[in-house]
């Protein structure tokens, strides 16, 4: 049988906990606080998904490798699906407001909408709709 997570829990580092914190809940994400600290910060994205921003001091608790510097490099992109093309608009617009950049056009391919956005630390978010229906 093949493996299947139930849950996905993203671990980022950010320079500021309690900034990141602010501009993920600007954006429409839900803080956790049961799972938060001063130097961690549970985020829900949805009830299967969550990003769990730390300090950098923190995050090197798990990872012994170098922080990369989004500045330079890209450490992946975090693509979430969105119910629309006006919800991809509407997220990306928000994190605008926020604070965050876009890092690309809008990219519209027919059946595929999509359009993405850095958040306060430079990591890639990417929202994207797919129509089913134009398959």
């Amino acid at each position: 049988m093949a493996f299947k997570s139930k849950n996905i829990f993203i671990n980022l580092p950010v320079k500021d906990v309690k900034n990141s914190t602010k501009f993920l809940t600007e954006i429409g994400f839900e803080l956790n606080p049961q799972f938060s600290d001063e130097n961690t910060s549970s985020i829900i994205i949805n009830d299967n998904i969550f990003a769990l921003i730390m300090n950098e001091d923190r995050f090197k608790e798990f990872s012994k490798k170098e922080i990369v510097d989004t500045a330079t490099a890209s450490e992946a992109i975090f693509c979430l699906s969105a119910e629309s093309r006006e919800q991809v608009d509407e997220l990306v617009n928000k994190a605008i407001s926020a604070g965050g950049k876009t890092y690309n056009e809008p990219q519209d391919h027919g059946f595929m909408y999509g359009w993405g956005f850095q958040d306060l630390d430079g990591h890639i978010w990417e929202v994207v709709y797919m129509d089913e229906s134009a398959f």
